[in-house]
This record gives structure tokens, C-alpha cells and sequence, in this order.
């Protein structure tokens, strides 16, 4: 596409792409944005080097106007976007890229690649803190994906809510805290687990958590409180009946004095089986495989779309509206903005789309950032910040949204155009208003 707006003349002209989720996966009620901090990083360092110029020229990939465009490759455009813990419905525009057609379009794969992996993340993430009901999470997915990918889903968690990663080069990129246990093959390496347990502790002190499942969990949990004494901090439990197992162990504490020393339980756990564990005696969860591949949606599903352009190179030009008219992928043309319509409670309401710039009233929060900013980029910020906002929309959402069964999008996106309203309710079905 770069090599063919080049040679037609349009590669520099003005235009506008959009990133947005025509539906959400599986019927759930929102998705969390996550992963805009990554795209800026990345935008910042996109550039192509030498050798990636000798490939594209020695490979006959690109032509040497291409290549020359390429070296000297630097965005230079502006990007806004739903901050980080915020949610998102379907339509929503959780990004807008404006620069030369040329410069913006090769951004589209860089941009997905990293907004539908950690949103998708870090909406399971949140589902499952839902169900946790203010019992910490651990994320524990890194032997479940690739490398890389292991970090982002850590930093997607947290942001989330989850508590900690095991995953320690999380801790060292974004600050994420970190916690685990040992597994069972430190158990099995030892001559018996009595002597597995006295190492760990005099290893790591008596607030360690002991792995009590490698052969029968309530002789493991008497030598564990043998071995660390009533200070134990945790035990954890990964395998069998896991709410009988739970009780049991609860109960055996309690009796050897131990009612301080917290449970841990993993082993393949999603948002249900959590939800599902609630009335048991427990502190905590660990969870890998489900939550690093979006417990069943691994994709957000987000497109990268074309929505205005130019007529010329000329970069007061007016933008003209540009959609698709496909079959069951229709676009929307138009440069968006969107706020989203709180009642006087401050519960939302409403999505509410817009081809101009809003003028919010007291009861609509405007939710496009600016992220970039002529090519620099403005809108960094701490994860952290991201993890209290993100707390704080849960709560501005209605509470049905909170629900795990499958359903319809906890507010309507409205999309007003031109003096008319459209509702785009799930799953992506479009109604006039």
C-alpha cells in the first residue's frame, strides 16, 4: 500500500484512521483498553534500520523510492485514545491516528498487534478480579505463552487489578509487583517433602507459601506447620477437588493454631470456576492458561480503519469521510470523538459518538486523550494511574455489567450523526433511533 500511494501521489495526503471493536467477544458486557502505553513505546522506536532496508530492497519486496521513504521513516503525526483502564464498547474509537496517509498506514499492524492482545488480556483480567471479589489474583501464564507476550499479559492484569506476576521481567519493565511459589519439582528433588519445606523456609523465612499438593495435602499441611510453625504465611493447593480440599485445609490451620496462614489456590482457573470458589475459606488465586489467552478470546477483535482523508497533499485541506459499504463489515466514515453520558448518580448511560468535537455538559466525561502529539509523544503515564482508573470506571458502570453470563453491552453506544441518532447495540446489530 506504501509503494502504491507513492507512485499514485495520494501517500501524503491528509488522513484519518480509527481503531475500534465492531462487537465484543462472547457477549460480554465491555472490554478494558489496555496496551496504549506499549504503542507509544513503540511508535517512538519505529524506525527501519539498515539491514531491515537491505532485506526490503534485497528481497524485491519494495522499490527504491519506497526504501528511500522508509529511512528516513519517522511519525510525525498526532494520535488520541481512550486512556489505559478505561473501558470500551462496541464502535468505540478507542483510537484516532491523523497523519499523511503514507506514515499513518504503516502503523496499522504495529497497532493491533499490540491493542488486541492486551486488551484482550486485560478484559478477562478484569472479569476474573470481578469474580475474585477483592481476593487477590497472581498472574501466574507466563509457561503458557509466548515470551514477550508473557510481559504484556502481566502489565495488561495488573492493570486490570490483579495483584502481582510471577513473571520477574514484568517487575523490571513496568514496575509490576512480583510473588510466586516454588513448584512441585522441589518437592520431588528433595529426599521427602519435610525436608523440601524446611529448605524453602529457612531459604525465604517462615511468610514463604509451601506447595502442599505433591502427595497427600493434609499430611503436607501438619509437616508444613511442623516445619514453619504457626507463622506459616501460605499454602497452596493446584490440583483435585479444590473447594473440598480448601475446606479441609482451612480447617486443619485452624486447628494446629495456624488461622493466620493464608490458602492459595491455582490450577487451570478461569473467571467461573473463581466466581465458583467464592464461598470457600480461601485468600488468593493463581491463574495462568486462561487468562494469557483471553479465557477463550485471545483477540479483541479490533480493526484498524480508514475513516477521512484529503483530496490533496495540502495540509489544510478538509478531510472527506471515507467507509467501506461491505456486507456485514459496513465502516462509519468521519473522524470521531466521545464522551460518555453519566446520570445525576454518576452510573454511565451511554456511549455517545460524534463527528465534531463535543461539547460535554456536567454529566459527560470526555474520553479521547491526546496520546502524540505532531510525533511526540505527550501522553505518557505510570501503570498505576491506569489501575486506579480502571477501578474507578468499573464502578461508574451500571451493575449488571459486572455479570458474567453472556449479554448485551452494559451501556448503548450512540452514534449521532448530522442531527440523527444510531444505536449499535450487541452484537454489532445496528437500530435507528
Amino acid at each position: 500500500m506504501l509503494q502504491g500511494s507513492l507512485r499514485s501521489g495520494v501517500a501524503h495526503r491528509r488522513a484519518v484512521f480509527e481503531v475500534f471493536a465492531r462487537h465484543l467477544p462472547h457477549g460480554r458486557r465491555y472490554g478494558v483498553v489496555a496496551g496504549t502505553g506499549r504503542l507509544l513505546e513503540a511508535i517512538e522506536r519505529f524506525r527501519f534500520s539498515p539491514a531491515d532496508l537491505e532485506f526490503l530492497g534485497g528481497a524485491g519486496i519494495v522499490d527504491p523510492p519506497t526504501l528511500a521513504f522508509l529511512e528516513s521513516y519517522r511519525f510525525s503525526g498526532s494520535v488520541w485514545g481512550y486512556s489505559e483502564g478505561d473501558c470500551y464498547f462496541p464502535g468505540s474509537p478507542i483510537l484516532v491516528v491523523e497523519g499523511t496517509f503514507a506514515e499513518a498506514v504503516l502503523l496499522e499492524t504495529l497497532s493491533l498487534s499490540i491493542l488486541n492482545y492486551d486488551c484482550a488480556i486485560a478484559s478477562a483480567a478484569s472479569r476474573m478480579v470481578t469474580a475474585a471479589d477483592y481476593r487477590p489474583l497472581i498472574e501466574m501464564g507466563s509457561r503458557r505463552t509466548h515470551e514477550w507476550a508473557a510481559v504484556a499479559s502481566a502489565r495488561a492484569a495488573y492493570i486490570a487489578g490483579f495483584a502481582s506476576t510471577s513473571n520477574l521481567r514484568a517487575r523490571f519493565d513496568y514496575g509490576v509487583p512480583s510473588a510466586g511459589t516454588s513448584a512441585h519439582a522441589f518437592t520431588l528433588v528433595h529426599d521427602s517433602e519435610r525436608h523440601a519445606f524446611a529448605t524453602q523456609v529457612e531459604t525465604l523465612g517462615k511468610a514463604t507459601t509451601l506447595l502442599v499438593d505433591t502427595y497427600d495435602v493434609p499430611r503436607a499441611v501438619r509437616t508444613a506447620i511442623e516445619v514453619a510453625g504457626q507463622e506459616l504465611g501460605a499454602v497452596r493447593i493446584d490440583s483435585g477437588d479444590l473447594p473440598v480440599l480448601a475446606r479441609q485445609v482451612r480447617a486443619e490451620l485452624d486447628a494446629l493454631g495456624a488461622a493466620k496462614t493464608r490458602i492459595i489456590l491455582t490450577g487451570d482457573l478461569d473467571e467461573y470456576s473463581i466466581a465458583a470458589l467464592g464461598a470457600v475459606p480461601v485468600d488468593g488465586y493463581g491463574v495462568g492458561t486462561s487468562l494469557v489467552t483471553g479465557s477463550g478470546a485471545p483477540t479483541a477483535a479490533l480493526v484498524y480503519k480508514l475513516v477521512a482523508r484529503s483530496s490533496d497533499a495540502d495540509e489544510n485541506s478538509d478531510l472527506v469521510p471515507v467507509a467501506k459499504r461491505s456486507v456485514g463489515k459496513p465502516g462509519r466514515g468521519g473522524r470521531k470523538w466521545a464522551v460518555r453520558h453519566l446520570d445525576t448518580n454518576g452510573t454511565a448511560l451511554s456511549e455517545r459518538i460524534s463527528l465534531s468535537p463535543p461539547d460535554p455538559g456536567p454529566r459527560d466525561r470526555e474520553l479521547l486523550a491526546p496520546l502524540v502529539s505532531q510525533g511526540e509523544i505527550v501522553g505518557r503515564e505510570d501503570i498505576a494511574v491506569a489501575r486506579d482508573r480502571h477501578r474507578a470506571v468499573l464502578a461508574e458502570l451500571p451493575p449488571y455489567a459486572l455479570q458474567l453470563s453472556r449479554g448485551y453491552p452494559a451501556i448503548p453506544t450512540v452514534f449521532e450523526d448530522d442531527g440523527t441518532v444510531t444505536l449499535l447495540d450487541w452484537p454489532g446489530r445496528v437500530r435507528p433511533g
